[in-house]
C-alpha cells in the first residue's frame, strides 16, 4: 500500500505534467504524430518544442540544428577528471537543465524535470525493450510527464543507426538537407576512407578492444557493436572477436590472469574509464605480455558517442590519426 505522502506527490506530479503539456496559441497549428523504432505511436496536438533528452542523443540533436528546443537532459555529462564526456561531444553541457536523478542507474528527477515542461522525452536503446539512462520504474512516471520517443540501435549497423537518429530529428523539426548535414555525411565518408586505409597499414597485426576493470578484463565483441562491427565488416580492420561473450554478446569477461587469451598489438581501450581505468593495466603483469602493451599501443574508443555523422566523422578522423602510428 502506498503511502499518504507518495499518493500526493504523485497526484502533484500529474497536476504539473498536465500544466506543462497544453499547448499554447504560439506553439503552431495542427497535430504531431511519429512512429518510434520500438513501433509505440505518439501523438500531441501540436509539434514538440521542449525536449528532455539523453545527454548522447542531445549532443546528437545539436550536431542536427535541434540544440534550441533542448531543455533538459539527463545521463553522464562529465568524465571522471570533470571535463565534458566523450559522449556529449559538441553538446554545450551548461546550456540545458540536468535533471539526472541521484540513486540507482536510470534515475531522473521526476520534480525537476516537471518543471521544465517538457513536451516529449527523448532517448535511445541498444537492447529493444531496455532504454538508455531510463529504467523501468522511472520510465512509468516519466511518461506521466510526456510521451518517450525511442531510438533503437539493438540490431543495426552504425549507418542505420545514424539514419534513425536523423529521421527522429527530421520529424522534431530539423532540416536534414542542410548544407551543414551534408557536409557531415561527405566527412563520413572521407573519415571511413581513412579508417580504411590505416587498417590496411597495420599488415598482419592485430586490435583487441576492451575495457580493464579492478577485477577482470571485458573483451569487447565486435559482432554487437554497430561502430566495431562497421568497421571490421565493412573498413576491415582487424578486430578481434571473443570466442565465448556474455549473456548479452557485448563483451567476454576475463580473470587478469587470463588477460593474454586473445592477441593484441594494438589495445582500442573505452574511453569511459578514464586515465586512473588505463592506469590498471600498468599492475597487471600477463596483460603487460601481450604485445600492444609492450609498445603502448593503446587507442582509445569512444564506445558511447553521440548518433550523428558529424559525431562519428571526428571520431573516425582520430581512429585513423591513432592507427597510422601502428603502421607495419
Amino acid at each position: 500500500m502506498k503511502c499518504l505522502g507518495t499518493i500526493v506527490a504523485s497526484a502533484s506530479l500529474l497536476v504539473v505534467a498536465a500544466c506543462g503539456s497544453s499547448a499554447s496559441d504560439d506553439e503552431g497549428a495542427g497535430s504531431w504524430t511519429y512512429k518510434d523504432d520500438l513501433g509505440h505511436a505518439i501523438s500531441l496536438d501540436h509539434a514538440p518544442k521542449r525536449l528532455i533528452v539523453q545527454s548522447s542523443m542531445a549532443a546528437a540533436l545539436t550536431d542536427l540544428g535541434l540544440g534550441d528546443q533542448i531543455v533538459g537532459t539527463f545521463g553522464p555529462l562529465k568524465n571522471a577528471e570533470g571535463q565534458p564526456d566523450s559522449q556529449v561531444a559538441g553538446l554545450d553541457i551548461d546550456k540545458a537543465e540536468d535533471v539526472t536523478g541521484g540513486g540507482e542507474y536510470g534515475s531522473i528527477d521526476l520534480e525537476k524535470a516537471a518543471s521544465l515542461k517538457p513536451d516529449l522525452v527523448v532517448t535511445s536503446a541498444y537492447l529493444k525493450s531496455d532504454l538508455w539512462y531510463v529504467n523501468d520504474a522511472t520510465a512509468t512516471k516519466l511518461k506521466q510527464l510526456a510521451p518517450i520517443l525511442v531510438v533503437s540501435f539493438d540490431g543495426k549497423t552504425l549507418p542505420q543507426m545514424l539514419d534513425s537518429t536523423e529521421r527522429a530529428a527530421k520529424a522534431l523539426g530539423a532540416d536534414v538537407d542542410s548544407d551543414a548535414v551534408e557536409k557531415a555525411h561527405t566527412d563520413f565518408a572521407a573519415a571511413a576512407e581513412r579508417v580504411e586505409r590505416a587498417g590496411q597499414a597495420l599488415g598482419s597485426k592485430k586490435i583487441l578492444v576492451g575495457s580493464p576493470a579492478k577485477d577482470v578484463f571485458y573483451v569487447s565483441n565486435p559482432e554487437v557493436s554497430p561502430d566495431l562491427k562497421y568497421w571490421r565488416d565493412r573498413l576491415k580492420l582487424p578486430l578481434v572477436v571473443p570466442a565465448k561473450p556474455d549473456e548479452g554478446g557485448y563483451f567476454q569477461t576475463l580473470s587478469w590472469e587470463k588477460a593474454d587469451l586473445y592477441p593484441a598489438d594494438v589495445f582500442l581501450y573505452d574511453d569511459r574509464v578514464g586515465k586512473a581505468g588505463l592506469a590498471i593495466l600498468d599492475d597487471q603483469p600477463v596483460f603487460q605480455t601481450l604485445r600492444a602493451a609492450k609498445d603502448t599501443a593503446y587507442v582509445p574508443w569512444t564506445s558511447v558517442a553521440p548518433p550523428s555523422y558529424r559525431a562519428y566523422a571526428d571520431i573516425m578522423n582520430r581512429l585513423a590519426t591513432e592507427l597510422e602510428k601502428y603502421a607495419s
